[in-house]
């Protein structure tokens, strides 16, 4: 007999969040590399360039090794590399320009609302698993700016963390954290490699949400098969509705929009 589910764990970007093709270089030149050179072109220049690659190698040692990073991390690392102290780069009006800047691509899915109170009135309880060099505080903020927060039981990020996903570690402590047995868990995510074969190692369920149109860089190749697909966010209530048996006390996908 299979377990019953008893908890939804989504990943973040890309899932929680649509898709967004970013230019995140840019990112790095427009907000720290220019407030810190604001009258050097050229030092700014070589600074954001220092930024992105520095940026790129902790997402590709997450990638490779599941080793976490934290923006801290890459501005320390940049910073000790242009030459520049950590309090000359990561000034209050650097963080926020990088916030502004990162706004209009962190805004939560209009389904999740939805979703999330379909979830929970059936008794199921709601947890966020994310690969993020953000701050808790930050990603909380995000949830609070767009009314969901107060739908989420638990959420882990691996900015807390020693790891990244698909790392078996960061799924354990994501189920312990909202206090369900993995098995007992549903993970949601847009990337194979980190959100399906990750999860199935620990014993979760996986629900794959391909949208995203995720970068060849970012792919790492897996032969990992979820046991669902959903095709927008709302579906995941039809899937979960066959897991939890509900029959027709549960609401159709359709019902989720």
């Amino acid at each position: 007999m299979n377990p019953p589910v008893r908890a939804v764990i989504f990943d973040w970007g890309g899932t929680l969040t649509p898709w967004h093709t970013v230019d995140v270089p840019a990112i790095w030149r427009q907000t720290y590399a220019d407030l810190a050179h604001p009258d050097d072109e050229a030092a700014a220049s070589d600074l954001a360039q220092i930024l992105s690659t520095v940026d790129a190698a902790a997402s590709a040692t997450g990638r490779i090794e599941h080793r976490s990073a934290r923006l801290e991390d890459i501005l320390a690392t940049a910073a000790h590399q242009a030459g520049l102290t950590l309090e000359h780069l990561d000034t209050a009006a650097a963080r926020t320009a990088y916030e502004a800047a990162w706004a209009p691509y962190t805004i939560t899915d209009p389904a999740v609302l939805s979703l999330w109170t379909w979830l929970r009135e059936r008794g199921l309880a709601v947890g966020v698993l994310s690969n993020t060099i953000w701050s808790r505080d930050y990603h909380r903020g995000l949830f609070a700016r767009d009314g969901v927060l107060h739908l989420i039981d638990a959420d882990v990020y691996s900015s807390e963390l020693d790891y990244v996903k698909p790392h078996p570690e960061t799924f354990a402590m994501a189920a312990a954290a909202i206090g369900i047995d993995p098995v007992e868990c549903v993970y949601v995510g847009d990337r194979l490699y980190e959100d399906v074969w990750g999860p199935q190692r620990v014993g979760l369920k996986t629900i794959h949400v391909p949208h995203s149109a995720i970068p060849a860089d970012q792919l790492v190749d897996t032969d990992a098969t979820p046991d669902a697909v959903a095709h927008d966010l709302a579906d995941v209530a039809g899937i979960v509705t066959g897991w939890i048996g509900h029959g027709s006390q549960a609401a159709s996908s359709a019902d989720a929009r």
